[in-house]
């Protein structure tokens, strides 16, 4: 199967930005060389590859903002989800330990405050951007039709929010909280047709996390 290049603009991010993820828990400690670093280079890699992108992304063009309404909305459920997320932890509701736990502390237990402030814009700004087009722009709309583009989010289909959310609850070692994510921020999506709520959404729980992990030391969750 042949991707179109709207598809590729898509899922090229994603993969690239999956890619690091899994070569950062794989290398094994070493003493002059810090793999957390390798986050560093996802953001660049990811981030050069949104801007490059960019323009293939008509659903985050300026007229597809969402209204006053539409904001509170998606802080609201942004809020909801970080509050459910950190409280869906039991063992039973992971399907295993992460592979690439950030810690970003130095010998002495104190704060690496470059990779904290790396960590924290990486999660609240790239992410939420490069996941939302891959999990929710192309792959819900594409379960509802390989034409991806033509399918109008609010009429993408009960199949394509379940099976899209499903694949994303795979990605996430918390499977509960990642199916309440989803579902959360797919809901946004399909209500108001606009990408934006999702990814408002998305970055509202993982800047509050992220906050939250920083000034309580539940590094798990990072």
């Amino acid at each position: 199967m042949t991707l179109s290049p709207a598809a590729i603009a898509r899922t090229v991010p994603f993969a690239a930005f999956m890619v690091l993820l899994a070569l950062r828990g794989a290398l094994p400690e070493q003493p002059n060389f810090d793999a957390r670093w390798i986050y560093g280079l996802s953001v660049l890699v990811v981030g050069g590859l949104l801007v490059w992108y960019w323009r293939d992304y008509g659903e985050l063009a300026r007229q597809n903002l969402p209204s006053g309404r539409e904001l509170l909305l998606s802080v609201a459920v942004g809020l909801l989800v970080f509050a459910l997320w950190i409280r869906l932890d039991a063992p039973w509701m992971q399907l295993s330990t992460p592979t690439a736990s950030f810690v970003p502390l130095d010998a002495s237990g104190a704060l690496i405050w470059p990779l904290v402030a790396l960590r924290w814009a990486g999660a609240a700004l790239l992410v939420p951007v490069m996941e939302e087009l891959f999990w929710r722009s192309f792959l819900m709309r594409w379960i509802a039709d390989p034409q991806f583009e033509r399918v109008d989010p609010r009429r993408a289909g009960l199949k394509a929010l379940v099976l899209s959310t499903f694949v994303f609850m795979l990605a996430h070692t918390l499977w509960l909280a990642a199916i309440v994510a989803g579902l959360a921020y797919a809901w946004l999506y399909m209500r108001t047709g606009k990408l934006w709520t999702a990814v408002i959404a998305h970055a509202v729980t993982n800047g509050v996390l992220g906050i939250w992990v920083i000034r309580t030391g539940n590094w798990q969750f990072w």
